[in-house]
This record gives C-alpha cells, structure tokens and sequence, in this order.
C-alpha cells in the first residue's frame, strides 16, 4: 500500500521520513498553499465575508508535485502541526487536492519521535473545523483591517504606511512608553556605600539608616549631604550591632510558554523574540523539543516519569521527589498544547549535534528550565548583617545555599556569601564611597517585556508575538536603540496619535483582547464567526467613511514652527517626510513645487533628536552643513552632510555613511580620512564570500553567500536569492540554500516593464 503524509515543512519532512522510512512517502507544502489574493482585498464583505483563495505562483509547481504524489497514493494523511495555523494549511492542502474534509486522515503530535508519530497514525481524526473557521476568521479580520485603513494612511500622512490589529496596538503601547519618558523629571541623589573586612574576608555594604531612621531612595540629594555623611564615619571603628539569619526556600521555576521563552531568552541570550522562534522552529523540525507555539504549562505524564528517572540517575534520588505539575493561566490556551519541553531528558545540551551555537544556547535553556521545573526547591539561609559606626548604619546582605535543588541545572543569580560575624563583634572598614545616581525614566520595551505586557493585556497569541514584533520594525514604526529596546519613530507616534483620537476601538487594549477572546470562542465551537466579524466591521467601517471625508492631510501632519533663522528671518519649520522628520526654512509654494524650483533649504534631524521636544537653538546648527573637511588626492572636496538616512561623507563621486560615534558639527578632517579609508576596507571586504557551500546538484554552479546591495544573497551562479531574514548569513546550511534556490527557480520569471 502506498502512502503520502504532508507536512508544512521541508525540515520536518525529512525528520519524519527518516522516522517512518520507505513505508511512508513524505512532502512538504512550504507553508500555505493557498491565501487570500496579494492585490485584491479577496473578501466578499456583501456575502458574509467569503474569501477568495488563490494559489501563489510561487506555489503552483509545489500544488503540482503534491497532485501528482497524491493520485499515486492511496492512503493520505494530513500531518500539519496541531494549532489553528496548522489545521488552516491542512484544510487548504484537503481543497487543493480534492479530499473530503469530513473523511481525510488528520493527524497531529506535539514532538517529532517514533512514539508520538506512531501514536498518531493509528487514530487519526477529522479535520478540525472550529480551527480552520478561527483562523479564517482571523486572516479575513486583519485583511479587511490593512486593506480599508492603510489607504487611509496613505490619504493622510504618507505612502506605503501600514495599520493592522495587532500590530497597531503594539505601536501604542510603544509610543505610549516614550511619553512617559519624556514627561518624566530627573531627579539627583546620592547612596553610600562600603567595603568591610573581617580575618582577611572581604564584603559589601550600603547604608540604610541614619540615627535608627531607615532611608529612603531620595533621602540623600546632592554631593554635600553624601560627603557629610563620609566625614561622620571615615575614621570610625564599625561594629556588628545585629545578625538575622533566616531559612528560605527558592522554588523552582515554571515550565515554558511561547511567552515565557522569548522573555528568557531576550533576558539571558539577548535573542529577539524572532530569532528565538526561528531556533525553536529548528529544534521541533529535528525532533528536539515539542511544539514551540503554546500557552499551556502541562506536561505529558510519560515525559515526568522519564524526567524523573534521569534527574534521579543523573543528580541522585534528592533531586527526583515525585513530578510537579503546573496550571495554566493564560485565557485561550493554545488547544491541546504541551509546554515547550526536550522530547528526551536524556539528550543533554553537550550532546546535541549542531553547530548552529545559537541553536545550542537555546536549546540549552528548555533543557535546563524543564528539567529544573522538576526538580524540588533550592533550600537558602539568608543573612542580613548590621554595622554601626557614629549612628550611621550599614546593611550587608548575603545568603547561602543548604541545598541547591533546581539550582543544580538552572541559576539565574550568583548567591553573597558573608563571612561568619556575630553581635559586637568589630570589622574594618578598607573604603567608604559616595555615588551619584540619578532617576531614571520608565525603560523602553525590549522584546521581553513588550511580549510580556502584550500577553498581560490578551493582545495577539503565542504565533503573534514574533511576527508583531517584526513587523512594526519593518514597517518603520519602531527602531531598536543601542541597547535593542524598542524606540517609536515620530511616523509611529503621529499614526498612533491619529489612530487614538479617531479610530479607538483599533488601538483599544480591551477591545482588542474582547476580539482575541471572540476568536478563542470560535475555535472553540462557541460562536459562529460571521456574526463575530459583522460585529467589528460594520461600525469599523462607517467610522472609517466619515473620518476619510472629515480629515485632511494638514489635520493630520501639523508642521512645528520653531522661530525665525536669524540669518534669513525666514520661519523655520520642523515637518515629517518620507524618510522621517525634517528642518524647513522659509516656505515652499504649491507652483514651485509642482515645478520644482526654488526649493528651500532643509536638512534632516540627526539620530537622538526628538520631533515633539527638539528645540530651535538645538537645530541652527544644522543648518550650517555641509562641512568641508579637506579635498581628496584628486583635488575634489570631501563634505560632512545629512541625507535620507542620516550623516554621510562626500568625497568626490564617493559616499561613506559616518558611524554614531563621530559627531557631524565637530568631526576633523582626520576623521573623514579615517572613515573613508574604513569604508573602503569594508566594500573590498563585502566583495568576499561569507560562505562557501561547495556545488548545486542541479547546476553545478558552486554555491555561494555573498554580501549585496540589499544584504546577503545566495547564488549559483546563475540564480540568486536573498537570504530570508530567518535565517543567519554566517550559518546557513548548504541544504537550506539549495531549498531557497529551488523555490526561486520554481517562481515565475517577472516581466520587465518597457
């Protein structure tokens, strides 16, 4: 007997053929088949919302082979994975081949083993439907979204901007952040702080009470109040005046969610919330772990015995006291999930076979927070330790571990240890030292703590979370700073501002998570899902009408007038471009506009400078460049400038971008030789393969990653493809490319227009 299993993935794929072996013929769809039209709205709003689906043309040889496997087969499972998403690609995968929803074989399994899938293949199941129609429902809600109101967008701020129900929201909460940071007033104060020792053991402490009165954050406000304070003790004898010790215990953490992942490996790896969905995608392909997308902290009954045994075998009997189990929290649940887990406890980082490091790490970190969440509480004796000099009291704190529990395989923090002093006993002081802080404002969004406070809110799903994030970064809403938090563009805070006053419900949090909740409901067999959308979109749209005969553009780009230049007299105006915010002296009219001519002097903003705060004093100097910072070899000026996408140096017909670290108003001219002689270093450098994958078994052509114009591409020789920001330039298979290569070759050829 012949038989064809489907999977969405090329990776998964051949994990599961290597499984089942030659009984079973296994092909992958690469994702969706079919979907909703690229340039048509493809929703019938008149007919209850019915879409029209399409097959992509990068899709209609893939459909082919798929038809083809399938006539020849005669039995069919769908094997897409086991979420809203997946039950979707199975459904249309069903249509594309003409399979009877009602009788397909539908399996699912949340890890990649020879059990699980063997498991499956015996009862297989019906299409889920209630999942296909939450899915549907969610395509069709966001396409009538992006559709309808980025047109609008267009209309009044500017071309090519984009809004959406998630992501719009995601917007706000960033924009919403910024504002508090610049409404927030910096204050000064001082803290205290000491290095003691006793018997040759050295510790820290910080004062904390002055006269028996406990301080506070502010107490101490300026240089004067601290060095008093140092004055009082410099030369004291300090004394032990109490000893508190107590027992604790620190439990164990919890299993991992799609939420809890991309926090901790945003807080312990530095991964963004993409990467880590990338790598997790990678890890479940192999069979490594189980499904990367869920809500649920449960896990399977054989998986605990299984931990349990090998914590006992590896860590002693101490560490394996009976398995925990978790509830799961979260409204909507992904249905039927697992936490994200190791399919085998046995197979310990050091024994993974990658040479992908950021793989590893990951891997590292669901290996060692599940087993940890198994493993019995972390027993602590913590120790806070008084010092008395001159009524001036300094705390020392510190623990020990008793016994280290979880902590065996999971640490977030080193413990203080404190040497053993009892009261009166006397310490040195070897330094005390004033430092100056000062407040600081709400911290921008990393993509930890900006999952986190979208999944507080019920705004979006774990599939969400990563691909919001993604998206507000390319739409050019949000821009990482140096420390990869997310920082709005002024684009982002004049669309959320606009969408605020005139559009609520779509920046709503609570409306938006009512939406996520209708969903959960539809997927759940609760509610049908035309009413669901009827409900949102008949309001949606008539608001959406009368706010697009309403508004004008000027209501909505409201230039800033910053004063007069002092050179011309003529008002400066700060207003916002295509390519963000710019500084305009003097005015522009419609005629010299439409015949370009007479076209005022305008620089854009430098990085830092904020649309709604910078002030006039801070922009005149702008106005002065270009610089000029000598002449090259040849003669021709080299200029300091600001164009479309910031400072940059002119050297003839040579441009070189001018890194952050070099100010474009006081720069030297040994700075632009520096740059320019980097820059040229860099382009010779860029023209060296980062990657050499020896031949394509299709053409022969040696298979290379190499560094273009618009970023890293893969070629052959013949074809070219970039290489998809999933993936890492430096590690990219030899398979993945040649797949990539594949794909490209099956996508029609564009025609060039004349």
């Amino acid at each position: 007997m012949s038989r064809l299993l489907i999977v969405e993935s090329p990776t998964k794929a051949r994990t599961i053929k290597k499984i089942l072996g030659a009984s079973y013929t296994v092909l992958s769809s690469y994702g969706h088949i079919r979907d909703l039209p690229k340039k048509d709205m493809g929703v019938d709003i008149e007919n209850d919302f019915a879409p029209t689906y399409v097959v992509a043309d990068d899709k209609k040889a893939k459909v082919a082979d798929l038809k083809k496997a399938a006539k020849a087969a005669d039995e069919i499972f769908l094997a897409t994975d086991g979420d809203r998403e997946g039950e979707a690609i199975a459904w249309h995968i069903a249509n594309v081949l003409k399979l009877d929803p009602k009788t397909v074989k539908r399996i699912t399994f949340h890890e990649i083993t020879k059990a699980a899938i063997e498991k499956a293949l015996e009862k297989p199941s019906s299409l889920g439907m209630h999942l296909v129609e939450a899915q549907q429902a969610r395509r069709i809600l966001d396409r009538l979204v992006g559709y309808e109101l980025s047109p609008f967008l267009w209309q009044k701020v500017r071309r090519g901007l984009s809004a959406g129900r998630v992501q719009s929201v995601a917007t706000r909460l960033i924009v919403e952040r910024e504002r508090e940071r610049q409404a927030f007033n910096v204050d000064e104060y001082w803290s205290v702080h000491g290095s003691f020792e006793k018997d040759g053991e050295s510790f820290e402490g910080k004062l904390n009470a002055i006269q028996g009165k406990k301080l506070k954050k502010l107490d101490i406000k300026d240089e004067a109040a601290a060095t008093a304070i140092l004055n009082a003790v410099k030369d004291a004898t300090f004394s032990v005046s109490s000893v508190e010790k107590k027992k604790a215990k620190k439990q164990p953490p919890k299993p991992l969610t799609t939420s809890l992942l991309q926090q901790e490996a945003n807080n312990k790896l530095g991964f963004g919330a993409k990467r880590t969905m990338t790598l997790a995608q990678k890890l479940y392909e192999t069979g490594k772990i189980t499904y990367m997308r869920t809500d649920s902290m449960a896990l399977a009954d054989s998986f605990l015995q299984e931990a349990q045994a090998f914590i006992s075998g590896a860590y002693g009997p101490d560490y394996a006291q009976g398995p925990a189990t978790y509830k799961t929290k979260s409204k909507g649940a992904q249905e039927a999930h697992e936490a994200i887990r190791p399919t085998d406890p046995a197979l310990t980082p050091d024994k993974l076979e990658t040479k992908d490091a950021g793989v590893r790490k990951l891997y590292e970190l669901i290996w060692s927070r599940t087993l940890a969440s198994q493993m019995p509480a972390a027993e602590l004796e913590r120790t806070g330790i008084n010092l008395e000099a001159n009524e001036h009291t300094f705390r020392a704190s510190g623990s020990i571990i008793v016994f280290d529990g979880f902590m065996k395989v999971y640490r977030s923090a080193k413990e203080t240890i404190l040497p053993e002093l009892t009261e009166g006993d006397t310490v040195n002081a070897t330094s005390i030292e004033p430092k100056q802080h000062f407040t600081e404002p709400p911290a921008r969004y990393s993509d930890a703590t900006l999952v986190k406070i979208m999944e507080e809110h019920g705004i979006g799903r774990p599939s969400t979370y990563a691909p919001t994030i993604s998206t507000i970064i390319n739409r050019g809403y949000v821009e990482r700073d140096d420390n990869k938090k997310l920082a709005p563009t002024e684009i982002a805070m004049i669309v959320s501002d606009l969408l605020v006053e005139h559009f609520p419900d779509i920046v709503d949090y609570e409306f938006t998570a009512h939406m996520e909740e209708k969903l959960d409901n539809v997927a759940h067999g609760k509610q049908d899902w035309v009413p669901a959308l009827k409900e949102f979109y008949t309001p949606f749209h008539k608001n959406l009408e009368v706010k697009t005969k309403e508004l004008t553009r000027d209501d909505v780009m409201k230039d800033r007038e910053l004063g007069k230049d002092p050179d011309s007299g003529l008002t400066v105006y700060l207003k916002v471009g295509r390519f963000g915010p710019f500084i305009q002296v003097g005015e522009w009219s419609e005629e010299d506009k439409k015949a370009k001519k007479n076209k005022p002097k305008s620089v854009s903003l430098l990085k830092g400078m904020n649309f709604e705060t910078v002030t006039l004093e801070e922009i005149l100097p702008l106005l002065e460049l270009p610089r000029q910072l000598g002449t090259t070899e040849a003669g021709e000026p080299v200029t300091a400038q600001i164009g479309p996408y910031g400072p940059y140096l002119k050297a003839g017909r040579k441009n070189a971008s001018i890194p952050e670290e070099f100010d474009i108003m006081t720069m030297t001219e040994a700075d632009a030789k520096k740059i320019i002689k980097e820059d040229a270093k860099r382009r010779e450098e860029m023209k060296k393969p980062i990657q050499e994958l020896g031949k394509d078994p299709t053409t022969e052509g040696n298979l290379l990653v190499k560094n273009g114009r618009f970023g890293p591409y893969i070629t052959d020789g013949t074809t070219n493809v970039s290489v998809p920001k999933k993936y890492d330039p430096n590690t990219i298979t030899r398979e993945e490319a040649i797949e990539l290569l594949i794909k490209k070759r099956a996508r029609p050829q564009r025609k060039r227009k004349k």
